[in-house]
């Protein structure tokens, strides 16, 4: 009686020595200090596995058991968890309660939600044993890794090109289909790539979701913003053969390797004179259109 009237009134005479976090029953503050002790009494008998308090046990041995209690009102499927059938319950309602706090995105696991963010915080968790090279998302690191493996089993039919993973020749094969399944909802222009029309909604809406920790400024494209903070760090990864001079952007490294090679691939349609990149063409060009787009003000 005595230890129910507490209820009523609000008297906690058990108090946690470590945190001074006050109980009303002894019960409770045994429980509680487990959590600073350790102390895991709750084994289960098939693994071995401890747990501080019973019920944690009892909803852990639904994995030996079987046991899927928690039924979804909507499809029957059944859970083990509590937290599972809430997680699953969403793909009916739509519910996205996780939000972005940088571009408003919503989504319905808070995994997914951290996932995304790394994509505004340029997170690389998963970095390569080999190079050293980092990845927001474990899938990318174990398509990367298939690149120092070599192995390339997925090979293309018509061309015998070969990837290390299916959803890259499934990408390469459209180039020869040329089916583009990707429409953008605003203008209705299709492409090949998913992710090609993801870069290309944003011109729509205007996302800018990639910032620069340097200088605070934004771009569209993950490519933009590499391109970008080269500029920042002074890198030039991209490293002349025959000379070893380098270069930020890999377009300069060619355009600067047919200087060795004396290779020029633009052509002149009027007289047949080559050259090194498309600027010099153009500028050449204007000798037989008689163009003359500089004037002296």
């Amino acid at each position: 009686m005595k230890t129910h009237e507490r209820i009523h009134s609000g008297d906690k005479p058990h108090v946690c020595k470590q945190y001074g976090k006050d109980f009303c029953y002894s019960s409770s503050s045994r429980n509680h200090e487990r959590i600073h002790s350790g102390e895991k009494p709750h084994v289960c008998k098939q693994c071995g596995k401890g747990f501080s308090f019973s019920s944690n046990i009892r909803i852990h041995e639904r994995i030996h058991s079987g046991g899927k209690p928690y039924k979804c009102k909507h499809c029957e499927k059944a859970f083990c968890f509590p937290s599972s059938l809430q997680q699953h319950e969403r793909i009916h309602t739509g519910e996205k309660p996780y939000v972005c706090k940088h571009c408003g995105q919503s989504f319905m696991l808070s995994s997914s939600l951290r996932r995304h963010e790394r994509i505004h915080s340029g997170e690389k968790p998963y970095v390569c044993k080999q190079c050293g090279k980092g990845f927001p998302f474990s899938r990318d690191l174990q398509k990367h890794e298939q690149v120092h493996i070599g192995n390339n089993p997925y090979a293309c039919k018509q061309r015998g090109n070969a990837f290390p993973i299916l959803s890259y020749l499934h990408e390469h094969e459209r180039i020869h289909s040329w089916k583009k399944t990707h429409v953008c909802k605003h203008c209705g222009k299709a492409f090949l790539f998913l992710s090609f029309l993801h870069k290309h909604e944003r011109t729509h809406t205007g996302e800018k979701p990639y910032v620069c920790k340097q200088c605070g400024k934004a771009f569209s494209s993950s490519s933009y913003i590499k391109i970008h903070e080269q500029i920042h760090s002074g890198e030039k990864p991209y490293k002349c053969k025959l000379c070893g001079k380098a270069f930020r952007f890999p377009n300069c490294l060619r355009m600067h390797e047919q200087i060795h090679t004396g290779k020029k691939p633009c052509v002149c349609n009027q007289c047949g004179k080559g050259f090194n990149s498309c600027s010099e063409i153009r500028i050449h060009e204007r000798i037989h259109s008689g163009e003359k787009p500089y004037e002296c003000k």
